[in-house]
């Protein structure tokens, strides 16, 4: 979709569907990839999964493959957090990574409905380790202090990307 294409991720509730939204409400081009290409599947073989959990969310290929290969807005990004990134991750310009201490993590997952993904204690554990561990998020990203206020965040992703607002 953009000339140059970015990918933010990120553990569960550092911020990346509220980076997303922001980032369109400025008028810039940004998919809420969670939403647009995620499903339950195999991190390496991409089969379809069904009633697993967070380790199986992973994202269409193919279709992250033609996003970026149609050229029609200047820059687009991708937020959301995928368990099979490794497989598209070189087509991205660049990576920010959103990072969060645990108090402020544990703050922003207390506030989720327990419908919504973080809200379980069980969907809590894994983000805890997830958090500790890194294991689920790019090595090679630019890291982001999400803890900063979202408009903060937001200016701090474009002045890495060297982008003025858009027209």
């Amino acid at each position: 979709m953009g000339l140059r294409n970015y990918l933010i991720e990120g553990v569960s509730g550092t911020g990346k569907t509220s980076v997303c939204k922001e980032l369109q409400r400025r008028g810039y081009h940004a998919i809420n990839a969670d939403r647009e290409l995620a499903y339950q599947g195999d991190p390496e073989t991409g089969e379809p999964l069904d009633g697993l959990g967070h380790e199986h969310h992973i994202w269409r290929v193919d279709d992250v493959r033609a996003l970026v290969a149609n050229h029609d807005e200047p820059v687009t990004f991708f937020c959301g957090g995928s368990r099979n990134f490794h497989k598209f991750i070189d087509l991205f310009d660049g990576v920010f990574v959103l990072e969060l201490d645990w108090d402020t993590l544990n703050r922003r997952l207390d506030g989720r409905p327990e419908d919504e993904w973080g809200g379980r204690p069980a969907e809590r554990e894994l983000i805890s380790r997830l958090h500790r561990t890194k294991a689920d998020t790019p090595k090679t990203g630019t890291a982001i202090d999400a803890t900063a206020p979202l408009t903060n965040v937001v200016d701090e992703i474009l002045r890495q990307v060297t982008l003025s607002p858009p027209p």
